[in-house]
């Protein structure tokens, strides 16, 4: 299969979730959208939107989302008209928020429309993906990786048929091992996607008729059943789809995480940065040591930070604008967002350092690094101070804190 042909054109969505969401990811999304948390030194969404870019003859970009707009304003402003600006919505489900905005999506008539999830970090292979998708000939086609059978149950698990790649059997967090192939949440459709979730949302509305009961049992089911246009893709078409011959699976075989915590955003940023080496070498520093700092591994310095010549950085580090990096500090593992201070001969490790921080001379930052536990990382909120000679390990400190004493396994509120 070659390019895409002239009359087919591409839409992407990248569903980007809301404030209500973004619950785990406190004290950080108190004070950016969720989405705008910047990994590697660029938003959690450009990575999505970068991938997007290489589709052919794509037409446009959608962010669905509950945000208010004007929260995304100054960022989609940033990066051209080529996507529009998120579209404020309420919670549908991810089938029936696709849905709610199908004539829009529908606009440039598109023969293809891909659907990401904005906190996943992936390589998102997109157009290997819509080769896959013609050549199997199906509705839609599922990005899937195979994970350890022990962390499985926490996604949608799917069976496929080995050898045509059909997707057979598909359970959302099943109780039992159902198989160690997961759903990543990247797909392509064709607009068919949108009669199916008609046909659901049809249904219910029948069945929902069906039940005119007393207003008491109305009362206590209200709170059971769904809403006719609540529609969610994994449990309402995947699962009924399954082993129809309209959908099949393309596995992908780099890395694939969710960025559900803090934690597992400086992960994300590592993967992010080693995934720059391939794909945009220029935004990665170098320097030796001798009239810039000493960089190990993959580095993200914003140019407008200073750092000085004897700081140490690396690996895995990303530095943000405006932040001041002083003489004789050493960073390993973290992230250091806009206009932070560091002061001589500090050392941060496995932490993330909120907008405005200060960390003072001598002064440790650091955590033991495991993404998943819940202090595995150290996180300032923002404007936090910590002050000369003060140790701070796994620790998660709310906004605008002063630390004078050492602290470590806390959360200070």
């Amino acid at each position: 299969m070659g390019m895409m042909s002239s009359d087919e054109r591409a839409v992407a969505v990248i569903m980007v979730g809301g404030p209500t969401k973004g619950t785990r990811f406190r004290p950080l999304s108190l004070n950016i959208p969720k989405p705008l948390f910047p990994l590697a030194g660029q938003a959690m969404v450009h990575h999505p939107i970068s991938a997007c870019k290489k589709i052919p003859n794509l037409a446009q970009i959608y962010l669905i989302g509950f945000y208010e707009e004007r929260e995304f304003a100054l960022y989609v402003s940033s990066i051209s008209n080529e996507l529009k600006v998120p579209i404020k919505d309420k919670p549908h489900g991810s089938a029936g928020g696709l849905y709610n905005f199908r004539d829009l999506i529908l606009e440039d008539n598109p023969s293809h429309i891909f659907l990401l999830n904005c906190d996943v970090c992936c390589t998102f292979p997109l157009p290997e993906m819509l080769e896959a998708h013609k050549k199997y000939g199906g509705m839609g086609t599922i990005l899937v990786i195979k994970v350890s059978p022990e962390s499985a149950d926490q996604f949608g698990e799917l069976v496929a048929d080995p050898n045509s790649n059909e997707l057979l059997h598909y359970t959302e967090k099943p109780e039992t091992f159902v198989s160690d192939r997961i759903n990543c949440g990247v797909y392509v459709f064709t607009p068919e996607i949108f009669t199916a979730i008609q046909g659901v949302s049809t249904q219910r509305k029948d069945r929902a008729n069906l039940r005119r009961q007393s207003s008491f049992e109305a009362l206590q089911s209200a709170t059971r059943s769904l809403p006719a246009n609540f529609v969610r893709l994994d449990q309402d078409i995947l699962s009924p789809l399954a082993g129809k011959k309209q959908l099949y699976i393309y596995e992908t075989r780099d890395f694939w995480e969710q960025i559900k915590t803090p934690g597992m955003s400086l992960k994300c940023s590592g993967l992010y940065l080693s995934l720059f080496r391939y794909t945009s070498p220029h935004l990665l520093t170098e320097g030796d040591g001798s009239k810039s700092a000493t960089i190990l591994g993959d580095v993200y310095i914003h140019p407008s930070a200073k750092v000085h010549p004897t700081a140490k950085i690396g690996p895995n580090v990303s530095i943000s604008a405006n932040a001041r990096i002083g003489a004789g500090v050493r960073l390993i593992n973290c992230i250091v967002l806009d206009d932070v201070e560091i002061k001589e001969n500090a050392v941060v490790i496995h932490s993330i350092v909120g907008w405005k921080c200060c960390i003072g001379r001598w002064s440790r930052v650091q955590a033991e690094g495991s993404p998943n536990a819940k202090l595995g990382v150290t996180i300032l909120g923002e404007a936090v101070n910590v002050e000369d000679e003060v140790v701070v390990i796994n620790c998660i400190v709310l906004p605008n804190k002063t630390l004078n004493v050492s602290v470590q396994q806390e959360i200070i509120l």
